[in-house]
This record gives structure tokens, sequence and C-alpha cells, in this order.
């Protein structure tokens, strides 16, 4: 742990991971959250670079083809495409001398609206009531909701219900601020615990995330609500809606394999505000 919380620190250029990056499919392996946030960090810096400050993200793609182990991580970043209204950033995270995966970023430049009317649903997701979850800021143990109105407790959701999450995200690193980017990058892996989170704990593992939005999230304050999930054979395709306190914002989908030799008892486990773990379950 350091004094900050965070999902990494500093070795030079590369990041070296903190115990709260780890995942609890197995104690030498990241979490996609963590990933998922470092790289958008990575496409950030890379875009930052190219002076651009009038383009805003899109749509953001991980692969999590190999897992990434608590060891220290290298990202190096491509630009694929620039032009006036768009920016294309690839990623790649190694470990050593191996790839264990890569991200692709589209920024793109806003515009006015098209004048055609266009359908959209009339219900949209909405965060926890004030009074659960006051604003802030401050990374804090995710609130849940399922057939069990939201709450911190894990065992309360451990169902086979439609679920929602609603987090604040963890740095990166201790010494910058997190960004709304970053912070909604890193959440979006999130959407395979809410779709995949049934009866007998998270039985599937993702090995994707794709993110799309619509405008960037206000804050650091994000939420996921399972829209849709499709499985056969083992291999599960799950799609979320992603809100902030102003509203819908985009929309995360995930392919998922099973992985029930290694269940994650999320009914087992309680967690405290910065990060630690502790089994409630023998």
């Amino acid at each position: 742990m350091t004094d900050e919380i965070s999902f990494f620190t500093h070795d030079g250029d590369d990041l070296v991971p903190t115990a709260l990056a780890c995942s609890m499919w197995s104690d030498d392996q990241l979490h996609g959250v963590a990933v998922s946030g470092a790289l958008a960090r990575a496409a950030e810096q890379c875009l930052a670079a190219t002076g651009r400050t009038d383009l805003r993200p899109a749509r953001w793609v991980v692969d999590l083809f190999k897992a990434a182990r608590m060891q220290p991580c290298t990202f190096a970043t491509t630009v694929v495409r620039e032009s006036s209204r768009i920016c294309l950033v690839d990623v790649t995270l190694t470990q050593g001398d191996v790839r264990v995966a890569r991200a692709s970023a589209t920024f793109l430049k806003p515009t006015a609206t098209a004048p055609g009317a266009v359908w959209q649903p009339a219900e949209r997701p909405s965060p926890p009531p004030l009074d659960v979850a006051p604003e802030s800021d401050q990374p804090r143990v995710p609130f849940l909701r399922s057939s069990s109105p939201w709450s911190q407790n894990f065992t309360e959701h451990q169902n086979a219900d439609r679920k929602s999450s609603w987090t604040s995200a963890i740095p990166v690193v201790p010494d910058e601020p997190l960004s709304p980017f970053q912070a909604v990058a890193a959440a979006a892996d999130g959407a395979s615990m809410v779709t995949n989170w049934g009866a007998n704990g998270v039985e599937y593992i993702n090995t994707d995330i794709a993110l799309t939005l619509a405008r960037p999230p206000v804050g650091v304050e994000i939420g996921l609500l399972a829209t849709d999930r499709v499985e056969h054979d083992g291999i599960a395709s799950c799609t979320t809606a992603v809100f902030d306190r102003a509203g819908a914002l985009g929309t995360v989908t995930v392919a998922a394999l099973a992985n029930a030799r290694r269940t994650v008892d999320m009914g087992g486990v309680e967690y405290s505000d910065d990060g630690q773990r502790r089994a409630t379950r023998v």
C-alpha cells in the first residue's frame, strides 16, 4: 500500500502495481480496472503530446489477451491516424518482453447536433440517492443494486438478478489527478461483474472491454447498469449502460469466458474504503 491510494506507483516511465491492483482471480494477477485505467492514462498522454485540445474520447477498446501479473508495466503508444476531426491512438502494455494487453482510443471533435429526430429510450439509469451515496471524488467501496436496494454489502447482491454499480474511481498513480476519461475507462471493466455476477459468484472472466462515449463524464463517479446478456457454450456477450450524475453517457460491451473452476465468491468478501479486503465467509 502507498500512503495515497492508487493502483500503481512510478518506476521511471514504468508503473509498478500496488496491492489495490491485485485481482481476485489470482494473487499474481492485475484486475482489468487497473489495466484499463493505466492504458487510458497512456492514451491521454499521447494525445496531449500532439497538442490537440479540441478532441474528446468517444471510443475505447481493450483486449485483455494475457493475464497481467503483479510486475512492472511498460506502455508504448502510437498515433495511428490524425486529422481535423479524429485522432486514433494505440497503446500496448508489456511486462518484460511479453505483451499482455492492448488498447485503441478514438478521440473525436465535437460538432453541432444534427437536426433530424432520432429514437432514444425514454428511461435512463440513475445513480443512488444522495442520502445513500453523497457526491464524492474520493475512492470508496462501490455501491451495488440488484433486487436489493443500493448498498455496499456485496453479500446482499450475490443473486441472479439484474445489477447496477456506482463507483468513485481510484487514481492510476498517486501524484496525478484522475481524469474523467481514466475514471470511466477503468470503471468500464466493471461491466463484466455487473453482467456476469450471479448466484454462485462471478463465474466468467472478460477478455475485452469496448466502451463508447457520447460525452465525457462530469467527474469520476461512474455508474453501470446491465442491459443485456447472451450466453452460449460458455461464451457470454454482455452489455451495460454507462451513466453519471448528469445522466446517460455511453455503453460498454464485454465478451467473457466461463471460468467456473476459479469462481470469485463476491458474497464472501468485505471491503474498506482504503482498499483492504477481508473474507467474511470461511
